[in-house]
């Protein structure tokens, strides 16, 4: 896997020392006119040969066979379009896209043209959320699920200023359902599977949530992710069964520790130290592209799909809009 990087912005701060860390070639890296000063200081910092702000020139790039997308939401969808068909894999930071209906069409697309395309969730591939599913029949029938991912962030402020950041933009696809929320969806349903029903309780800000509470329904237990960017708590995954829980006393995108405690009064406790929390992720990235695994990127593009779509119905519940629904 040899990168190409579109974004320069705080999640690619923290991938490139990752990079580096694991000899993962970065060809190019591109940003704005406005950012080109940063482009050209990580060009310096770390090594990559090729600085540009334009995406068109980066995907040109001979030297990389992967796209690597952090980018605000509302552009997923095109520039990983453009990327697939100019035969690159493509990595997408998460949400993959802004809809269900454009998450469908990359799919599509991906197929269509033999490349491979991942959305970056670092949750699913944490070798304590793995464990989960293997203690899970422990529990016994599984009642009530709850996953909170509370963070205030810097930018609120800001917004309530009048200052709207890309995270806080509904014309750009953000909200905390977006940013965080996304995360204990993935948990949820990486483990269950789609819910049968989907509602969400926000609180909205000039038209985009900064904070809310989400139930899935399932058919023998309900399960609830609640996400804020307008303030903290601790973060928790919590599984409650009939005969034991689970519990990961983190964030649904550290998962760090899992602990259960069964009602007989046994109890087992793992952890599998990893590093940097984007480690997992980003080897079995590079392993699945360099093995050009298609079986692999088809069941993480349906988990994906699962995902995209509670987070539609969950919006739409919400009376959320982005530009892309119009699409």
């Amino acid at each position: 896997m040899k990168l190409a990087i579109a974004g320069t912005g705080f999640i690619v701060s923290v991938v490139l020392p990752l990079l580096r860390e694991l000899e993962i070639p970065v060809a190019a890296i591109c940003g704005t006119p406005r950012s080109a000063a940063k482009v050209s200081a990580l060009c310096g910092e770390f090594g990559i040969p090729e600085g540009t702000v334009s995406y068109d020139e980066l995907i040109a790039s001979p030297e990389a066979d992967t796209v690597y997308i952090a980018t605000p939401n509302s552009l997923h969808h095109e520039m990983a379009k453009k990327a697939l068909l100019a035969g690159k894999h493509v990595i997408v930071e998460k949400p993959l896209t802004s809809t269900l209906r454009e998450a469908e069409e990359l799919r599509d697309i991906s197929l269509r043209t033999g490349r491979l395309l991942f959305e970056a969730v670092s949750t699913l591939y944490i070798p304590d959320y793995l464990k989960v599913r293997e203690l899970l029949p422990k529990a016994g029938r599984v009642r009530l699920v709850s996953c909170n991912y509370s963070q205030y962030s810097s930018r609120y402020g800001a917004f309530m200023a009048g200052d709207v950041k890309p995270v806080f933009d509904p014309l750009k696809s953000g909200g905390a359902l977006m940013d965080l929320g996304i995360y204990n969806i993935h948990y949820i349903t990486c483990l269950f599977g789609a819910p049968e029903t989907v509602s969400y309780t926000a609180n909205i800000e000039r038209g985009v949530d900064t904070g809310g509470v989400l139930v899935l329904g399932y058919p023998d237990f309900k399960a609830v992710s609640v996400a804020a960017k307008d303030c903290a708590a601790p973060g928790l995954c919590l599984i409650e069964g009939t005969e034991g829980f689970i519990v990961q006393n983190s964030p649904s995108n550290v998962c760090e520790g899992v602990h259960f405690s069964g009602n007989d009064g046994s109890a087992e406790d793992f952890h599998e130290e990893s590093g940097h929390r984007l480690r997992p992720e980003f080897e079995a990235l590079r392993r699945m592209i360099d093995e050009n695994d298609s079986e692999a990127c088809a069941r993480m593009l349906k988990q994906s799909l699962i995902a995209e779509e509670v987070l539609e119905r969950a919006r739409r519940d919400a009376g959320i809009v982005f530009p892309a629904d119009a699409n």
